[in-house]
């Protein structure tokens, strides 16, 4: 018998059935040579050369049909049952007697690839009907419906009645530790009411027990163990159950990796934005993997090996889960050079801790969060650096707490695999958020801060979307008139890339231009742009507000304006009503026309708000306009006391978050009358 041949496909040996009741005996191949047979079977039997063809080795049972069963259940795979069948022995004297036995031949698959026949057998006792067989067939045969590597034996109620060698190797249980009940100490807590329960629901309906859990191994770490059971029936009625274990650590470990590779990569792949996309693959991660996920944003470190000044690291995601205390962490962290961060960036490897709950040592924690760790119960953490493009970009802290135990080195691992599996999203985010803060700065560049004007609060704020890195073609402008008068722009050239950004410059500084030269109605001024725009612009189109505020004594202003094919100005007043200035509305920019334009007069109340913004603010795709603009007006009502830059700022957080088109708004605030 070859070691292969010694083990059947699914990993069990042989030799498991040593010490079985029952006969037990193998065969491989068409000639079924026989490869194994314990010693219930050569008692029974007698002894029987191991190596030998069935035709050799069982030649005085060939009267019985012996082989010709054997060969039909391999070329059928049909498991075939012998009841109490003479067999015509001679003992260990010169006596012949006869016995009865029972039979069960069932295919198998072995670790060499060939396929064979298990065969057991059970002797019928002279004083036991000859029709019925021993529990201990009924046993085997059960036996021989499930994979098994450590054997057991339990009651009807499920709880152990004999010992299992293969159960005391796997756990480190005696048999007086094991018998009974004694085999749930061993369980994971967490897993004991979920197995009692799966117990229960099988012995009830007397139906296949599987099982899933973890067994404490005797080094105290724990393993994935599969349990599966079947009972054994007697007249209708269970009388005890059979079944085997199996350690299936690797086929869970990949099981879970290939699961959170896939969800890793299913919630990443239609997101852009960098913060987002780390935002998903820490829910992911949390809490499969970990209780808490911090990750931070790294500086760009020139040489890694040399890092000998504290820095600075963003930390963009905080994920907890339910239940876990909040986290008192800033957006902004300082860690010092000996810091675990730092040795991490040096090593460019993960690093590990565990500790008891709620005690970590020092260093153990990012700076500031040691009082959380304790809060927590923490009791163990991982600093797992992320690399995008082959730079390192970000550093996962992942912490494990309670009761639960401490990350492993293989979830570090898988962690880390994770992250990797989502390199082209990050990649890719990454590259986006960096082009983005270009053009921010850019833009930024581009747009004044609103000027200081007399008797007046102004303020204006600009925001890019979300889902481009380009830089856009919205603009504002404020700026005082030689004649006193408080002008103010606001626009929106199409277009969304380099080429928008520098008409949308270039369209602002002419009609400032325009602005200042004389003191004209607005409608006239962009008339004149018009013009400009067809000679420069000719195949771009461009929408404009422009608004010359007046003070005309007495506590009295009043609003000259012109509306380019632009969403219209909104007014609030103190006392919280809003409306549109729909009046002086005219064709956008960049038509061929030098038609004139419309300008419209409105008086403003005293401490009123006047709003010019783009149509980001109040677009949603899918939506109509008027729903946006019905939104905007009810939002600004509601805040017409706040001040000004509150005003502005929850405008912009109270807005569906568009992503497709940049806001910019300018906004002034009257004076009391």
């Amino acid at each position: 018998m070859s070691e292969a041949e010694a083990w059947m496909s699914g990993g069990l040996p042989l030799d498991v059935f040593d010490l079985a009741p029952a006969g037990i005996a193998a065969t491989s191949g068409p000639d079924h040579r026989l490869i194994y047979a314990n010693r219930a079977h050569r008692e029974i039997l007698g002894e029987r050369p191991l190596g030998l063809p069935a035709r050799e080795a069982f030649s005085d049972l060939r009267r019985l049909g012996y082989i010709t069963r054997l060969d039909q259940v391999l070329a059928t795979g049909e498991a075939i049952s012998l009841r109490a069948l003479p067999f015509d022995l001679r003992g260990d004297g010169p006596l012949r007697r006869e016995r009865r036995a029972s039979t069960s031949m069932s295919k198998i698959s072995l670790a060499s690839g060939e396929e064979g026949v298990l065969i057991v057998i059970a002797e019928v006792p002279e004083r036991v009907v000859p029709d019925v067989e021993s529990r201990a067939l009924k046993r085997y045969e059960s036996l021989l419906q499930i994979e098994t590597q450590a054997l057991w034996v339990g009651d009807l109620l499920g709880r152990i009645t004999e010992p299992s060698p293969g159960w005391e190797r796997l756990s480190g249980q005696t048999w007086e530790e094991y018998r009974g009940d004694g085999w749930l100490q061993v369980i994971h807590p967490d897993d004991r009411v979920p197995s009692v329960h799966a117990a229960y629901q099988a012995m009830r309906r007397q139906s296949r027990l599987v099982q899933v859990y973890r067994l404490a191994m005797p080094d105290g770490t724990y393993r994935h163990i599969r349990s599966r059971a079947v009972p054994v029936i007697e007249n209708g009625e269970v009388v005890e159950w059979v079944g085997a274990c199996a350690d299936i650590e690797q086929e869970w470990q990949e099981t879970r990796r290939r699961t959170l590779l896939d969800q890793a990569a299913a919630a990443t792949e239609d997101v852009a934005d960098l913060e987002e996309v780390l935002g998903m693959l820490s829910k992911v991660l949390v809490p499969t993997l970990a209780d808490g996920c911090g990750i931070y944003l790294l500086p760009q470190f020139e040489d890694d090996q040399s890092i000998s000044r504290p820095f600075i690291a963003e930390r963009v995601v905080t994920t907890n889960r339910e239940g876990m205390p909040p986290p008192r962490m800033q957006r902004t962290e300082r860690f010092e050079p000996d810091s675990g961060f730092a040795d991490v960036i040096r090593s460019r490897r993960p690093i590990r801790h565990t500790f008891p709950s709620g005690a970590p040592p020092p260093g153990a924690a990012p700076a500031g969060a040691e009082e959380w760790f304790i809060r927590a119960g923490v009791n163990s953490m991982a600093l797992v650096p992320v690399f995008v493009d082959g730079a390192m970009a970000a550093i996962v802290d992942a912490t494990v707490a309670g009761d639960r135990e401490p990350i492993s080195a293989a979830d570090v691992d898988l962690l880390g695999r994770m992250f990797e599996h989502a390199h082209a999203h990050l990649s890719n985010a990454l590259r986006f958020q960096r082009t983005q803060r270009v053009a921010l700065a850019l833009q930024h560049y581009l747009l004044p801060e609103p000027p200081k004007l007399p008797g007046l609060e102004i303020t204006a704020r600009y925001r890019p979307s979300v889902t481009t890195s380009e830089i856009g073609g919205d603009w504002y402008d404020s700026f005082l008139h030689p004649d006193g008068a408080a002008i103010l722009t606001i626009g929106d050239v199409a277009g969304h890339d380099l080429a928008a950004a520098v008409t949308m410059s270039q369209l602002r500084n002419m009609l400032r231009g325009l602005a200042m030269d004389r003191r004209e109605p607005p409608g006239d001024i962009l008339r004149r742009l018009n013009i400009a725009t067809e000679v420069f612009h000719y195949e771009g189109t461009a929408t404009c507000v422009l608004a010359r505020l007046e003070d005309c004594g007495d506590g009295e202003w009043r609003l000259n304006y012109s509306v380019a094919g632009h969403p219209p100005p909104l007014l609030v007043t103190h006392e919280g009503e809003a409306a549109y200035l729909e009046d002086g509305a005219s064709p956008l920019l960049g038509l061929a026309d030098d038609e004139p334009r419309t300008s419209a007069v409105t008086a403003l109340p005293a401490r009123g708000t006047l709003l010019l913004y783009t149509d980001g603010l109040v677009e949603v795709p899918g939506e109509h306009l008027d729903v946006g603009l019905e939104r905007l007006r009810r939002h600004a009502a509601a805040l017409s006391r706040e001040p000004l830059d509150v005003f502005a700022d929850e405008l912009l957080a109270q807005m569906p978050p568009a992503k497709k088109d940049d806001i910019a708004m300018i906004v002034v605030r009257l004076p009391d009358g």
